[in-house]
């Protein structure tokens, strides 16, 4: 099991759940909505207000995914989610040593969708 996250422009959240939705083995993703900035060397602020209010909205989405299936989606959320300028996120995999669903923890998860 792997498990995907990426933060992500807000404004690029319709064109990645549509091509997840598209890629086999979605199992579906959880969203959130956060902020966040960039890394002192990429951006200089020019006064105390630009340097307080460097935070901007991004979208965070998160899948736990068959090792099958992650790769596929993984490219898919890099592809989709670029626009080619800073900014536009970042996406990483981890392992998953184990998952359940809570209404029945007895079984590991094992998600599938075709």
């Amino acid at each position: 099991m792997k498990e995907i996250k990426a933060v992500i422009r807000p404004t690029r959240l319709d064109d990645v759940r549509a091509a997840l939705m598209k890629t086999p083995g979605f199992p579906g993703m959880t969203v959130s909505h956060v902020e966040g900035c960039s890394a002192p060397a990429r951006h200089q602020p020019q006064n105390l207000k630009e340097e307080l209010l460097d935070f901007a909205p991004k979208v965070r989405i998160e899948i736990v995914a068959a090792d099958e299936h992650a790769g596929a989606l993984y490219e898919t959320i890099r592809q989709a989610a670029s626009t080619g300028h800073v900014g536009d996120g970042l996406v990483w995999m981890s392992d998953v040593g184990r998952c359940s669903f809570l209404w029945h923890p007895d079984d590991q998860l094992t998600p599938t969708r075709s």
